[in-house]
């Protein structure tokens, strides 16, 4: 077996230690210092219920502001690698095989990184989903409408859809590690949202927290789905999804039942320390991608995590190196012929969820009133279905595994629209049965959950590994763009037509379900680095690790 490789670098159990540490470590203590320095200020609004707006911002909160663009400037250089750290593979060096890592066993450091990932999507989802509990109470100190508190959830969407994009850069360029703590330490920076004085501030740093939280969700999954064996791969990556959205709403709610009747609204914005803290604390059990690695002739680093992974490192002659630069373009391999169709059918399919999640249910409970239902009858209709909705997530996770993960996307969606197709038709023969109201409500609940459980997934399984962030970031940025777009077509009018919503709705899905039938590629059982159309494992590292 070949031995020279490059000289190692100083590893921890996640595989490399930071390339700055001393900054990383100053970085993340300025961080939580300067969120800390708000704190007495929002102790002094006590007596005044927490209310803070027009409070003139004291000496101690303007320093504080400054250490955290300090502390995270400090703490994004100690993330970036030095020099040529970025690519380490020398000509004449040996090629790990992956092989190996595919065909394992599930392992305790497998377990372990899935209850850490598990543990990142709660802290992530509970962002988004502390929207609804803020709202209202900021809407009453600030002295604004609703409808112009709504901006904030359009700032927050927005800010989720441009940091899918920008984070799923930053993953495969520094790493998916790399990626995951730049969303913490922002966590940790955007905890002085509960201090802001005025709503134009608020609207600014819940920009930058949705940034923070729309960049973490797909990168777990491409973390995931690089790390775990081919056979265990499909069924982990969707009970992850499923797990972590459950969780994160229910965590969010529980926080906010129990803390802001004593504590404000603010108090569920400063949960943002203790929770990006948190994410920081853990990344020692958070091991970069052994492909992402590999990808990067990083060999030694990649060594270390998979031994830790109870994975025999095989390596192959220098000959049979794959190429570690960046493809024509980074956008290139997500549009090239062979995917296509598929990548817009994704997009369009992210457009379509967002429309249904952000637009069609949030006015489901007023067309159900305007249909002659009480609103205590038809907010009950509606909690009864997302009961009965509950156990789709195990549905989802037994047809991504056992029998397809294109056809069972295709599958979902196609529901969906059935489902919207259904409400049409009730609302058209004023048919206001309360039976079909829960039966139809049920079934886009379970489908819309089970297509957001499996469409970033997807997404990290069908592109290769230089653009794998990009791409399932892409995916995952389109389901926030549908948000926007549905909070546009609220103010327009739209959903407040249940006909002409569900409708016009359910033709966009009716054609992401034929192209993803037509033009789905099959994920389910198969190595990683096969999947993508055109790339194909050498036949002499399989026969390699055969013998």
């Amino acid at each position: 077996m070949p031995t020279d490789m490059p000289p190692p670098t100083k590893l921890r159990r996640s595989g490399i230690e930071f390339h700055h540490p001393v900054a990383f470590w100053i970085g993340t203590f300025l961080l939580g210092a300067g969120v800390c320095a708000h704190l007495p200020m929002y102790v002094m609004s006590a007596a005044s219920s927490f209310r803070m707006v027009d409070m003139p911002v004291d000496g101690a909160m303007i320093a504080g502001m400054g250490m955290i663009v300090a502390g995270l400037l400090l703490a994004l250089y100690g993330l970036t690698p030095r020099g040529d750290a970025l690519l380490r593979s020398r000509a004449g060096d040996p090629v790990i095989s992956l092989v190996s890592a595919d065909n394992a066993s599930l392992t305790p450091a497998h377990w372990t990184l899935f209850i850490v990932l598990i543990v990142a999507l709660i802290v992530d989802i509970m962002k988004p989903a502390t929207l609804g509990f803020v709202i209202p109470g900021m809407a009453d100190e600030y002295s604004i409408t609703r409808q112009s508190a709504s901006w904030l959830a359009i700032t927050a969407l927005t800010g989720t859809a441009v940091g899918s994009v920008v984070w799923g850069l930053i993953a495969d360029s520094l790493g998916r590690r790399s990626a995951i703590l730049v969303s913490s330490l922002m966590f940790v920076g955007t905890a002085i949202c509960g201090a802001m004085p005025s709503f134009a501030w608020n609207l600014f740093m819940c920009f930058l927290m949705g940034a923070s939280a729309g960049g973490l969700l797909p990168i777990a999954f491409t973390l995931m789905a690089e790390t775990v064996p081919s056979r265990h791969r499909g069924w982990m990556l969707v009970l992850l999804g499923g797990l972590g959205t459950t969780g994160g709403y229910l965590v969010a709610s529980v926080c906010a039942a129990w803390l802001e009747p004593h504590y404000g609204w603010r108090i569920l914005w400063f949960l943002n320390l203790p929770t990006g803290l948190l994410l920081i604390a853990l990344n020692r059990y958070l091991p970069e991608s052994p492909r992402f690695l590999v990808h990067m002739g990083r060999n030694e680093e990649a060594r270390h995590v998979l031994e830790g992974y109870g994975v025999s490192v095989v390596t192959l002659p220098p000959q049979q190196r794959r190429l570690s630069t960046q493809p024509r373009g980074w956008w290139h391999p997500l549009f090239v012929p062979e995917v296509f169709a598929l990548s817009v059918g994704l997009i369009l399919c992210g457009l379509a969820w967002g429309l249904v999640n952000f637009g069609f249910l949030l006015w489901l409970p007023s067309n159900l009133r305007s249909m002659g239902m009480g609103g205590g009858t038809a907010e009950g209709l509606l909690a009864k279905s997302a009961f009965l909705a509950l156990p789709g997530v195990v549905l989802v996770t037994y047809l991504y595994h056992k029998w397809s993960t294109f056809k069972s996307i295709a599958l979902f969606v196609a529901v969906m629209a059935a489902s919207l197709i259904g409400f049409f038709l009730l609302d058209k023969l004023s048919a206001h049965a309360s039976g079909w109201i829960i039966v139809l409500t049920v079934i886009v609940l379970i489908s819309l959950s089970g297509v957001i459980a499996m469409l970033i997934p997807y997404a990290t399984e069908i592109y290769p590994v230089q653009v794998r962030g990009t791409g399932s970031g892409l995916i995952a940025g389109s389901s926030k763009v549908g948000g926007i777009a549905a909070a546009g077509l609220g103010v327009l009018g739209l959903f407040g037509s249940l006909s002409a919503s569900s409708l016009s709705i359910a033709v966009i899905l009716i054609l992401c379900a034929v192209v993803l039938a037509a033009k789905g590629i099959e994920t389910r059982n198969r190595d990683l680095d096969d999947i993508y159309p055109g790339k194909q494992k050498s036949l002499a590292d399989r026969k390699r690790v055969n013998q």
